[in-house]
């Protein structure tokens, strides 16, 4: 019995971070969901990126100042202007393309397109030379591989229309709105959608540099 225990807990600390990622995954899902009924409501975009940063911040406060507030390096001006970039690329920028496009397209389309980001990341690292790609090598071949893989998975499950699913039964949670604001702009929202994902995976990147900084 004591054996089957230890090799649970064995299991679940080998693929913890697997776990996490999917239960991560399963997160974003919701909140697609619930962000796109409260835009359908009226919910102003930019008011909510405001309102979620602003809790953000009150709820991460008390730990930056309590636990890390020893391990912080001098705010130099060079650190201050890296810092000041980021925040405005990978939060106000990124974040408000980001919401703006799931009020003017999907939440199918939104989570998709986020798939993107790591093969766009990945591209952009090579192109500035962050990233070495081995080709005679099998990890650098699985590296293209699947980040081909990705691309073509996401166009797929964007561009191609298939047959409608019905529901069998009836629906446990009804979100009512209006549905006609989601389909008015497609065009501009996947464009926002498009803008959004590489400006995260500049974020992405320009991290590299503030922490060769710190």
């Amino acid at each position: 019995m004591a054996s089957n225990a230890g090799m649970r807990i064995g299991i679940f600390r080998r693929f913890k971070p697997h776990i996490l990622m999917v239960l991560a995954q399963v997160c974003y899902t919701i909140m697609y969901i619930i962000t796109e009924a409260s835009f359908n409501h009226g919910m102003n975009p930019f008011v909510y990126v405001t309102y979620r940063h602003i809790l953000a911040g009150l709820v991460m406060l008390p730990f930056a100042y309590f636990l890390e507030r020893n391990m912080r390096p001098k705010l130099t001006l060079a650190l201050f202007l890296e810092i000041s970039l980021l925040s405005l690329l990978g939060v106000s920028l990124t974040l408000n393309m980001y919401f703006t496009s799931l009020k003017y397209t999907s939440p199918t389309l939104l989570s998709c397109m986020v798939n993107t980001i790591a093969s766009l990341t990945f591209i952009l690292a090579v192109i500035l030379r962050l990233e070495l790609v081995n080709t005679r090598r099998l990890r650098g071949i699985a590296k293209i591989i699947g980040t081909v893989l990705s691309l073509a998975g996401v166009m797929t499950m964007t561009l191609y229309k298939g047959p409608v699913l019905k529901n069998l039964g009836h629906t446990l949670i009804h979100i009512r709105g209006s549905t006609t604001v989601i389909h008015e702009h497609w065009l501009k929202g996947s464009l926002l959608t498009i803008a959004s994902c590489i400006t995260w995976s500049i974020w992405y990147i320009m991290q590299v540099s503030i922490q060769n900084l710190t």
